[in-house]
């Protein structure tokens, strides 16, 4: 398991809108795509969270776009928790276009652990918190 997770994605022709660059719900569908495969890295997969009866739903999310990604462009979305509350957990997110070091975008998720049975709050388990480590603020990139 590690703090940071890097995401690699190929922009395509679905995430183009009519302005001629990635659009915005391009961006979410990145981060949550980065950051169920962070989760997977850490060992959790959908199958055991159902297992324990829980899920991940966004409650917010934050993008700060900064400049335009494009068809073809070869992207890094980096991901890392950094926080872990009793129900919540941020998890931040900074996407790059390595060819140039262009930083895309910044964001932010914030994540609420749910009962899937119930459909609400649930406390996280030690197990699914101690399977993410955290990236202290210093360290982020």
């Amino acid at each position: 398991m590690t703090a940071l997770y890097e995401f690699p994605y190929l922009v395509t022709t679905t995430d183009i809108d009519d302005m001629g660059h990635a659009n915005n719900v391009s961006y979410i569908r990145w981060m949550q795509d980065a950051a169920v495969a962070h989760s997977r890295e850490c060992g959790w997969f959908s199958a055991r969270y159902r297992e324990i009866d829980a899920a991940w739903v966004a409650r917010t999310h934050f993008i700060e776009y900064l400049q335009p990604a494009y068809e073809g462009d070869e992207i890094v979305v980096l991901t890392w928790v950094s926080d872990l509350k009793k129900i919540t957990s941020r998890r931040k997110y900074k996407m790059i276009r390595p060819s140039d070091d262009t930083v895309l975008a910044t964001a932010e998720t914030n994540w609420a652990f749910i009962s899937l049975s119930k459909q609400q709050p649930k406390r996280i388990p030690t197990e699914v918190a101690d399977s993410f480590p955290l990236l202290p603020k210093d360290k982020e990139p």
